[in-house]
């Protein structure tokens, strides 16, 4: 069973994200303030849920939060800052979505909350520095695989996955030979040999290496 939280403050949010070893598609990051009589027997690490189980979850973690928020951030933003800085700032921008302010805030990983603040990207939102200011003065800790140890990094990693999953059923209507409906633009064997076939799309991540053999794409 999966620990209530981390500190003794009862504001104690969690944040993750999903996604980060996708070819196409964003990385989609979420932060979820629990009550602290919340209770579940299910809630695990979304990787370790069935897509039923998740879609089931992904209501209940809603209906009881007391806050939760989250963000994509799309291939021109990850390309630019690289996706670790993307994962980051992805969960940086769904605190500042929250409805109730945090008094701490577990991070799943190993880089604090603070970690890239403020980077000067073309693309995406630009933090002020009053918001700046505000993700440093919350008291945070990164904890390794801390979606499988705590309810609330677990509930981030939920809705991360959920909506970042819906986002991706969505393009794959516009794009349907990629068949990101099913694969939801991991780098599967299937969706390398459809990139080999048919090129890029304005969905995938150009700085990554899309195809193993390093092949020229037609853009």
């Amino acid at each position: 069973m999966l620990q209530k939280n981390f500190s003794s403050f009862l504001l104690e949010t969690g944040t993750d994200e999903a996604g980060r070893g996708c070819l196409a598609g964003p990385v989609t990051a979420a932060a979820v303030t629990l009550p602290v009589d919340f209770e579940n027997h299910i809630l695990n690490d979304s990787k370790q849920l069935t897509e039923k189980i998740r879609e089931e979850l992904k209501h209940i973690i809603e209906a009881q939060a007391l806050s939760f928020a989250v963000t994509h951030l799309h291939p021109n933003e990850i390309d630019e800052i690289n996706i670790l800085n993307a994962s980051m700032k992805g969960m940086q921008e769904s605190i500042l979505k929250l409805t109730h302010t945090p008094e701490f805030i577990i991070v799943d990983g190993n880089r604090a909350l603070n970690a890239k603040l403020g980077l000067k990207n073309t693309f995406g939102k630009q933090f002020s520095k009053t918001e700046i200011e505000f993700l440093k003065s919350i008291p945070n800790q990164c904890i390794i695989k801390g979606d499988s140890k705590f309810l609330s990094i677990a509930a981030a990693s939920i809705l991360a996955k959920t909506y970042r999953d819906e986002y991706m059923s969505t393009i794959h209507e516009e794009f349907p030979m990629y068949n990101w409906k099913q694969n939801k633009g991991y780098p599967t064997p299937e969706h390398r040999e459809a990139i080999k076939k048919y090129g890029t799309t304005k969905y995938h991540r150009m700085s990554f290496r899309l195809l193993p053999e390093q092949l020229s794409l037609e853009f």
